[in-house]
């Protein structure tokens, strides 16, 4: 598209007027722009990066261009469309474009630059609604599983409730922690009836702070765009790169994207998510192409070396999430690669014809459910509470799923584990366990901590035909507590056991029989039936 001198010039002063621009600021003015020219881009219904004076050469700076055209965008109510086959280049510049309508990068590529930054903490797309959050006043006290809440609002909405003074994920280990602050987010109607599908599950004696958001009717469409990441270079430590899409809207679909990472060296800083989202609800991630990152070391809380998280997949606060149909470049099994999802206080998280490397649920989720799906080698790893259901996928980790020890090895509901195979540590040599974690009942976590007390296995193959000369056979459960070997010994905060496990056509590649555990006495009360 050819544009007459006096538009290229009235885009470029307005190009120009927006290179000071920092996300956080007022939202620009359009004065530049002509009536006439306004009618043409509303006629079109659309927007794209070059009309706003991106060159797409993959060497000029086009991040002011960018985050012009979707300013531009948002406040017209236009969709955004990348020029195809373009390259934009981002630089390392305080920048955020804020996304509010559909835009669709199509065949264009974005080369991120990270290894000179000014902000790290700085998203290169934002994804936010035009909706204003706002604070609640007339509730003073929350109950686990309550149906309503005390408020009349504009419509549904996203309700985060905190309790400062009451910590819990008091994390132990190498990255032991004080604990956060009791968090919950649940979705209300207008009315103020709570989805059960994803109930409140904390007591709340005190709030010190509640906000709802309006969540957005409307569909938000982000489409295409393949993205790559020149990886820092950083010292590396605990300083997690948000150089990302941050997702801060409810009803969203990110559908065919692509991200690939090049770049990583010796050392470099950890990264919080290609794809973060975040204080939302209903948001699908589908037919998407990740990258897991390199795994660097540091010095963790405790004062030892620790292998620090890195992401290329985050998702915190946040209800009613899917990833659907979403793979990686590397390999599923290299563990040189770090896993590639991180969550904390979601609900409803779901993997529909996934192949990655992990699923990961640290400060907790309520309800998760993985199917169809394949996850590698650092498999399922999950606090939480509520239904876990794993079905027809292939788990290739050290457990079919694992309870995470440094947040109390905690699940206080349901496991169900139903027509899966299970291959042991990828198929290296190993003495296979279905359900890991450890729990010594001596550290405070800030809650108690049970372990499902309904397990069902039904239809599951074990691939254990690689294994260890001195193999017992596959185990319901880890070693919990090596030191739990009779009554002597005494928890300071006892642990809810299991109470019953239905195993239900269970086979093994070896031959050898399902055992309860190597700790006899920490499970013997715990019912266990065994049918064909």
């Amino acid at each position: 598209m050819q544009y007459p001198l006096f538009l290229l010039a009235l885009i470029n002063c307005f190009v120009t007027c927006y290179s000071g621009l920092v996300y956080g600021q007022n939202t620009p003015t359009f004065d530049n722009i002509s009536p006439k020219q306004l009618a043409k881009f509303k006629a079109a219904g659309v927007v794209s990066y070059r009309d706003f004076g991106a060159k797409g050469d993959g060497k000029t700076d086009d991040m002011d261009a960018i985050a012009a055209t979707h300013a531009f965008a948002n406040t017209n109510g236009l969709k955004v469309k990348a020029d195809a086959n373009a390259t934009y280049y981002v630089s390392g510049k305080e920048r955020t474009a804020m996304i509010q309508t559909d835009t669709d990068f199509g065949t264009a590529a974005f080369i991120i630059d990270d290894t000179d930054v000014q902000n790290r903490n700085a998203s290169v797309f934002m994804v936010s609604s035009n909706l204003q959050s706002f604070k609640l006043s007339s509730v003073s006290s929350l109950k686990r599983n309550q149906k309503k809440i005390d408020a009349s609002l504009p419509s549904t909405c996203l309700i985060t409730v905190t309790n400062a003074n009451v910590k819990q994920y008091i994390r132990f280990g190498l990255n032991q922690n004080n604990g956060s602050s009791q968090t919950d987010i649940f979705v209300v109607d207008k009315n103020g009836n709570v989805d059960m599908n994803a109930p409140i599950i904390w007591d709340f004696d005190q709030i010190t702070d509640i906000t709802a958001l309006p969540i957005d009717e409307k569909p938000l469409k982000i489409t295409g765009g393949r993205f790559t990441t020149i990886a820092n270079k950083a010292e590396s430590k605990y300083t997690y790169y948000s150089r990302n899409i941050a997702v801060r809207r409810s009803n969203v679909l990110i559908e065919g994207l692509e991200h690939r990472i090049t770049g990583e060296g010796e050392n470099g800083a950890p990264y919080g998510g290609f794809i973060n989202v975040g204080d939302c609800a209903y948001v699908t991630v589908k037919n998407t192409l990740l990258t897991g990152h390199r795994t660097y070391s540091t010095i963790g809380a405790a004062g030892k070396p620790v292998s620090m998280g890195t992401y290329d997949l985050s998702v915190n606060r946040a209800v009613n999430v899917s990833f659907v149909n979403c793979t990686q470049t590397n390999s599923i099994d290299d563990n040189t690669y770090w896993g590639i999802l991180g969550s904390n206080f979601c609900k409803n998280l779901l993997y529909d014809r996934c192949t990655l490397s992990r699923f990961d649920a640290h400060q907790g989720v309520a309800n998760a459910t993985i199917r169809n799906s394949t996850l590698g080698h650092m498999g399922i790893n999950a606090i939480g509470s509520g239904t876990f259901l794993v079905e027809n996928s292939t788990i290739r980790g050290r457990s079919i799923v694992n309870l995470r020890s440094d947040y109390g090895s905690t699940w206080q509901g349901e496991l169900i584990i139903r027509n899966c195979i299970f291959v042991p540590a990828g198929g290296k040599p190993t003495s296979a366990d279905l359900i890991s974690g450890s729990y010594s009942g001596l550290h405070d976590f800030g809650y108690t901590c049970y372990m499902p007390e309904r397990i069902t296995i039904e239809n599951l193959r074990i691939d254990d035909s690689q294994h260890p000369d001195n193999y017992q056979g596959p185990a319901i459960f880890a070693n919990f507590n090596p030191q739990m070997t009779d009554n002597s010994y005494q928890e300071k905060f006892p642990y809810v056991i299991t109470k019953e496990v239905v195993l239900r056509n269970v086979t093994t590649a070896s031959g050898k029989a399902v055992r309860v555990s190597n700790n006899l006495f920490m499970f013997r009360n715990v019912k266990v039936t065994t049918t064909p």
